[in-house]
């Protein structure tokens, strides 16, 4: 039986966002148009130290990024932790984090690519959190993109429509959203931010790899029984591939339909969200079903 999500309250206006980095480093101006746009839809605006920071290429030291992210969890007027810039750093400073005040006073945690750390951890506490835009390419999502947040933000849930790829084995199938970039997902396994799949709708997406270490990074997602048991599998922007002089062989969707070949569940091509510009929210932690037919797929929520 899978234990219930806490899912944080929807956004009033006035209420504060905080937007920190638990990874590269980032100027206040590189953040300034997604600060101002949510300034105008009636919000609060922090800025963490964090922001501006310098250590090498990371947003301050390892200290330096988990106090500003505790600060924020700790500070009761925050209701978003807003992250700012993936790249790589948050696995670094996650042991530091006490996550314990989120159980009894959540609020969201937003982020994509290097913050599936925090995703993950975070569905192991059973706390809900959005895979969206981070400040630094929020404001060059697409339109879509850039209105679903604040409406999942408020609390409105609306359903998710996109094509039909032709490699998609269609169906239907319901369960918790989890998931984030592969190689990330692929870099906690056997620690105590690993997520368990079973029941759940897995969603993976990735950028800059080479072909064969998507295929080291699946073969090892399924040696840890991540597919075996799922509801559904979704995979989203697999962006700027690399393949070597000889080449590997097997393009990321074939990868996955023969590394999934003896599981009998939908699975989805070409999603909207990862690294790509129509990187639509998704809230990992929430029952949602999944509708693969011939011509279209749509995910929906549970009420």
């Amino acid at each position: 039986m899978q234990k219930i999500i806490t899912i944080p309250a929807p956004l009033k206006k006035g209420d504060t966002i905080a937007i920190v980095s638990t990874a590269r480093k980032i100027s206040a101006s590189e953040i300034e148009p997604s600060v101002n746009y949510f300034k105008k839809l009636g919000y609060q605006i922090i800025l963490g130290k964090t922001i501006g920071l310098e250590f090498h290429q990371f947003a301050g030291t390892d200290k330096e990024r988990a106090e500003d992210f505790q600060n924020m969890i700790n500070n009761p007027e925050v209701k978003v932790i807003w992250c700012a810039r993936g790249g790589y750093g948050t696995v670094r400073i996650i042991d530091y984090i006490d996550f314990s005040p989120l159980l009894s006073s959540s609020k969201w945690v937003i982020g994509y690519s290097d913050i599936t750390v925090l995703h993950s951890h975070l569905h192991q506490l059973n706390i809900a959190s959005i895979h969206a835009p981070l400040a630094f390419d929020f404001n060059k999502a697409s339109a879509e993109a850039k209105q679903l947040l604040p409406n999942l933000l408020k609390g409105t849930i609306s359903p998710m429509s996109f094509k039909n790829n032709p490699n998609n084995k269609l169906g239907t199938a319901t369960g918790i959203a989890v998931g984030g970039n592969l190689s990330v997902l692929y870099s906690l396994c056997g620690s105590d931010s690993a997520i368990n799949t079973d029941g759940k709708i897995l969603f993976l997406e990735d950028l800059d790899e080479y072909l064969y270490h998507i295929d080291r990074m699946l073969q090892n997602l399924d040696r840890n029984g991540l597919f075996k048991n799922l509801a559904g599998l979704v995979i989203g922007g697999m962006t700027k591939m690399h393949d070597h002089t000889i080449p590997f062989g097997f393009s990321v969707k074939e990868q996955i339909l023969e590394i999934t070949k003896n599981y009998n569940y939908p699975i989805v091509f070409d999603a909207p969200f990862g690294h790509i510009e129509d990187n639509r929210p998704l809230i990992f932690g929430k029952e949602i079903t999944i509708n693969a037919q011939s011509d279209n797929v749509t995910i929906s929520y549970s009420m």
